[in-house]
């Protein structure tokens, strides 16, 4: 596509579904790793990223099938069996969170080789903190020539892991790989997204043994053995976020259904606080905006609960619309 033409001046109005989390869903397919049975995850969104990912775990011995059930798109994930432990630059940098294989792969199989996932635009996001994480568990780390190269032929113990500052692909990380581990994982000062709780709901649907996720501290019973299960990934935020925000620029009426309003509790707020009308409903909630000009108001971004960094920039361009100055600090990606 080389250009996108977008006539303006129109209010919105109408019905949108949200789409499940890509943040939530791409962590929960590396999870299917864990087990030989299959993992069924519903309200599955269809994104190039679920794509490249369902890539890597086919190279690694998994069956990957994207249906269309009752409720909306379904992928199965199946891998009796990890053919390869090796996950290759050409696939791991076409997506940062697929370096989260790399947990799975050593709780399972007790070895792996994963490339770096390389640089971000918005930012440092080095794998330091994951990487730590693995050795607290007990995972001897070699790093080559861009690689990852990770061994525990005795399998993974149970361990303290203290962040020294809150991340979230950390934490998830450690839960993946802390599951299958023996003995009891403490992760303190975890991050607190709710993609975490969706990771704790689904691995505990395959028999772990995983309670904090949502708070600081997270604490994993390791198991020998994971099963299949069935789980539904939560809708995804930051996209019932910017439906929230195309709303209140062009004005009208949307209602966002299949959504969690309290997902995007410090957005709505801020709306609010604009102007904007939003009412919240049994399963989603309602933007309105009758034409009148909206306020200016501050904000700052900060982890879970409070104003996502994803969601920063379509509320900066929402606020060159309004009227008076409006103070916007993000303190998440230095380049953002």
């Amino acid at each position: 596509m080389d250009r996108i033409a977008i006539t303006g001046g129109a209010q919105l109005n109408g019905i949108i579904p949200v789409s499940g989390a890509k943040n939530s869903a791409i962590k929960l397919m590396a999870a299917s790793l864990l087990t030989d049975e299959p993992l069924r995850l519903t309200n599955m969104p269809r994104l190039a990223d679920t794509k490249f990912l369902g890539k890597l775990l086919t190279r690694l011995g998994s069956r990957v099938e994207e249906i269309e059930g009752p409720d909306g798109s379904e992928t199965i994930l199946h891998a009796p069996e990890i053919v390869s432990a090796i996950a290759t630059y050409d696939l791991v940098r076409q997506m940062r969170a697929s370096f989260n294989v790399l947990g799975p792969l050593i709780a399972r199989t007790g070895q792996a080789k994963v490339s770096l996932p390389g640089g971000c635009t918005i930012g440092a996001r080095p794998v330091d903190l994951h990487l730590q994480a693995l050795e607290a568990l007990g995972a001897k780390i070699d790093l080559h020539e861009g690689y990852v190269y990770a061994q525990a032929p005795r399998g993974l113990k149970g361990a303290e892991i203290v962040f020294p500052f809150v991340s979230v692909g950390a934490t998830e990380h450690a839960m993946l790989a802390a599951v299958l581990a023996d003995g009891v994982t403490v992760i303190r000062n975890a991050a607190c997204e709710p993609e975490l709780v969706d990771l704790q709901i689904c691995l505990n649907a395959m028999g772990a043994h995983v309670e904090g996720a949502g708070t600081p501290t997270i604490t994993i019973s390791g198991v020998a053995k994971l099963h299949g299960a069935t789980h539904a990934v939560i809708p995804d935020r930051i996209e019932m976020g910017t439906y929230a925000v195309a709303a209140a620029m062009a004005g009208g009426e949307v209602r966002l259904t299949k959504a969690r309003p309290d997902l995007i509790d410090s957005l709505l707020v801020k709306l609010e606080e604009a102007g904007c009308g939003v009412v919240r409903t049994e399963d989603g909630v309602i933007i309105k905006r009758d034409g009148s000009r909206l306020r200016a108001v501050d904000l700052e971004t900060a982890p879970y609960p409070g104003f996502a960094t994803d969601l920063q920039a379509q509320f900066m361009a929402l606020m060159t619309t309004a009227k008076g100055e409006s103070r916007i600090r993000e303190t998440i990606f230095e380049n953002r």
